[in-house]
């Protein structure tokens, strides 16, 4: 099982849709996928129709047993979405007290590694939606990946945005003593504007070898599939932003082939 997390500490820059995306073409070719919604918002949970003030269990539950999991909790919590191969442990408005309830408590930041420990002979690949701060819950999802993306909105602000995120990495890599593979992920993407190009060109310029070579570009039939509560592929195969997101999951397997390539030899 392969988990990815998908992070920024500014919103509004693609993370839910990347997640979104990105888990339906991993299904579209037969991979069992899990998505995990842990940041407060729940913008992934609302995504595929679910209300996420009257939901009774969520992944706030997986944080109740002083930092153990019980082995058939995790299962219990996984929902359907549109997509066969796609299912999701929802987030609750309850995960935003976590932050309270556990400040100053230590033991907490293995939960979601336990917890998907538990699933691994039942999916493929797992992908973290997080939150955009720093605290348990992205401390969770960091500790439980191999692999991190990090949208950024092509806007001067977004951009700056990401020092705040590279800083926490920096946190997050000495914690774990061991570096975390990221790839930053240009998003929202206009080449109609001066300020997307000029944003882009200066990501590029100032993380070169970090920042993934092409871009997702703006395309309304990501707002379409939304508002359905399915995939974008399901909805439009052909729209521009499906192709952009084929040509980054290629690219991303390429790299975790590497991966696996170097550890054998």
């Amino acid at each position: 099982m392969r988990v990815w997390a998908v992070s920024n500490q500014k919103g509004g820059v693609g993370k839910t849709t990347t997640v979104v995306t990105l888990g339906g073409l991993l299904g579209s070719v037969n991979k069992k996928v899990l998505l995990v919604d842990l940041d407060p918002h729940a913008s992934l949970t609302c995504y595929f129709k679910y209300d996420p003030d009257h939901l009774e269990h969520s992944v706030f539950d997986l944080f109740q047993h002083q930092g153990n999991v019980p082995e058939n909790l995790p299962g219990q919590l996984v929902l359907e979405t549109s997509h066969p191969n796609v299912n999701f442990l929802p987030a609750t408005t309850a995960i935003a007290t976590l932050e309270r309830k556990l400040a100053g408590e230590g033991g907490y930041g293995l939960v979601l590694s336990k917890a998907l420990a538990h699933l691994w002979e039942h999916f493929d690949f797992v992908l973290l939606d997080t939150p955009p701060q720093l605290g348990v819950l992205m401390v969770n999802a960091l500790a439980a990946s191999e692999r991190l993306l990090i949208p950024v909105q092509t806007e001067f602000l977004a951009i700056k945005g990401l020092e705040r995120m590279m800083h926490t990495l920096d946190m997050i890599n000495h914690s774990r003593k061991k570096q975390l593979p990221y790839l930053i992920v240009p998003t929202l993407f206009d080449r109609r504007t001066h300020a997307s190009i000029a944003a882009l060109r200066a990501l590029r310029a100032n993380y070169s070898e970090q920042v993934w070579q092409s871009y997702i570009p703006v395309d309304t039939k990501f707002r379409d599939a939304s508002e359905q509560g399915v995939t974008i592929h399901e909805l439009d195969n052909h729209s521009r932003g499906v192709k952009a997101y084929q040509h980054l999951l290629k690219d991303l397997l390429n790299l975790q082939a590497k991966v696996i390539s170097k550890a054998v030899s």
